[in-house]
C-alpha cells in the first residue's frame, strides 16, 4: 500500500510498522484475549506496557535518575496552567515569549500567579530568537519558562540558554511538545520538560511530563489532586485512569525509535531532511521563509509562496500527488510542513520535487 505523506503539525505521521502492529494486536495483546483498550490500568498487562514505556523513555531521552517521568493528560495546553500550579507557589514566573505556544503559556500562567516577560520577540513577526544575554529576568522567579519549538512559528532553540550562567538559579521549564526525541536535550539546563505526544511520540491523549525531584513538592493548595506532579509521582502515574491506549502506542513508538537507532540517529536524518528542504526554499524565487537561519526548527517549516493567490492551487496540487495537510496555521497563514521523525526522507524530496514542479508551471 502506497499511503499518503502527511505533513500534519498534529495529530501527526506515525511510523508505519507501529500502525500495522496496533492493528495485529487489536484484539488481542499478546494472548491476553483483551484488547489494550479494554485492559485495567490496574491489572498486570498494562502494567507491563506501562513499566516498559516508561524504561524505554527514559532510555531514548536519557533522563537522569533525579528526574520523574510523569505520563499525564490535557496536552501542552493544559500544562500552561498545571506547571504555573505546581512551580508558581503564587509568585513571579518569567517567560520568553518567541512565538504563539509561549505566548499562550505566559496568559494561561497570570490566571495563577505574576507572569512578567523576560523577552518577547513579537516586533521581529517571531520569526527570532531573543539573545539570552538581553533578557530581562526577574530578581527571584519561581521559573523561567519558554517553548524550545514553537510549532506555529517555526523557531527552534539549537542549545538551550544556561540560566545559571545568566547569574538565576531559578529552574528552566521548556515545552518541548513538537521536538520532543528529534534530538537529545541537556538535562543539566532543565527543571522540567513537558510535552504533548500528538507530534512525535504518539497519538494525541498522552502528555509526557519529565520533572525534578526538588520540584515535586511546590504546589499550590487549590491545584487539583490528579494534576498534582508529587500525587501523580507517588502513584507511578496511575493516581487517575490514565490514557492506557496513548501510552500503548507511544510505547511502541520508543522501541521503534530505539530499533532506528534512537535520538542521535533521529536527529541526523532529522538534519538531512530539513537541509533538504529549506535548500529548496533559499533557492525559490516563489517560496519564502522568514525565519533567521540560526533557529529555524527542523520539525516544523513554515513557508510562503510570494504570490499567495496561488495557495490555493498549490495546495490542490499537492493533495493530489499525495502531499497531505499543508496549510499553514490560519493565524500566519502560507504554508507549513512538520517533517517529524516518523515522516521519512521520501516524503520530504517528493514535497521538494514538487515544490519545483509547481514554480515551474507558475514561478
Amino acid at each position: 500500500m502506497n499511503r499518503p505523506f502527511n505533513f500534519s503539525a498534529g495529530p501527526a505521521v506515525m511510523p508505519e510498522e507501529v500502525l500495522a502492529q496496533a492493528a495485529a494486536e487489536m484484539l488481542d495483546w499478546h494472548g491476553s484475549g483483551m484488547s489494550v483498550m479494554e485492559m485495567s490500568h490496574r491489572g498486570k498487562e498494562f502494567g507491563q506496557i506501562a513499566t516498559e514505556a516508561e524504561a524505554d523513555l527514559r532510555e531514548l531521552l536519557e533522563v537522569p535518575s533525579h528526574f520523574k517521568l510523569l505520563f499525564m493528560q490535557g496536552g501542552g495546553l493544559a500544562e500552561n496552567a498545571i506547571v504555573p500550579l505546581n512551580l508558581s507557589r503564587g509568585e513571579t514566573a518569567d517567560f520568553v515569549v518567541t512565538g504563539s505556544w509561549s505566548q499562550k503559556s505566559a496568559q494561561e500562567a497570570a490566571r495563577y500567579c505574576t507572569a512578567h516577560e523576560a523577552a518577547n520577540t513579537q516586533s521581529s513577526g517571531f520569526t527570532m530568537l531573543a539573545d539570552p544575554a538581553s533578557w530581562q529576568l526577574s530578581k527571584q522567579p519561581a521559573y523561567v519558562h519558554l517553548c524550545s519549538n514553537e510549532t506555529i512559528n517555526g523557531v527552534e532553540y539549537q542549545a538551550l540558554p544556561n540560566l545559571k550562567a545568566l547569574g538565576c538559579d531559578a529552574p528552566l521549564v521548556i515545552d518541548f511538545s513538537s521536538h520532543v526525541a528529534s534530538r537529545p536535550v541537556d538535562w543539566s539546563r532543565v527543571g522540567l520538560a513537558f510535552g504533548g505526544a500528538q507530534k512525535n511520540l504518539g497519538p494525541a491523549g498522552l502528555t509526557l511530563v519529565v520533572v525534578r525531584d526538588d520540584l515535586l513538592d511546590r504546589a499550590l493548595p487549590i491545584c487539583p489532586s490528579a494534576f498534582t506532579y508529587k500525587t501523580v509521582a507517588d502513584n507511578a502515574s496511575m493516581y487517575n485512569t490514565p490514557p492506557t491506549y496513548s501510552i500503548y502506542i507511544a510505547g511502541l513508538v520508543f522501541k521503534w525509535l530505539k530499533r532506528q537507532g534512537g535520538i542521535a540517529a533521529m536527529e541526523a536524518r532529522n538534519i538531512t531532511k530539513a537541509e533538504l528542504l529549506y535548500g529548496a526554499i533559499d533557492s525559490s524565487a516563489l517560496y519564502l521563509n522568514r525565519v533567521e537561519k540560526l533557529c529555524r526548527s527542523r520539525m516544523n517549516v513554515p513557508f510562503y509562496l510570494r504570490d499567495e493567490a496561488l495557495n490555493d492551487a498549490f495546495l490542490a496540487g499537492a493533495r493530489e500527488r499525495g502531499l497531505l495537510q499543508l496549510k499553514g496555521h490560519k493565524s500566519v497563514g502560507g504554508m507549513r510542513a512538520s517533517i517529524y521523525n516518523a515522516l521519512p526522507i521520501e516524503g520530504v524530496q517528493a514535497l521538494v520535487s514538487y515544490m519545483r514542479d509547481f514554480e515551474a508551471q507558475h514561478g
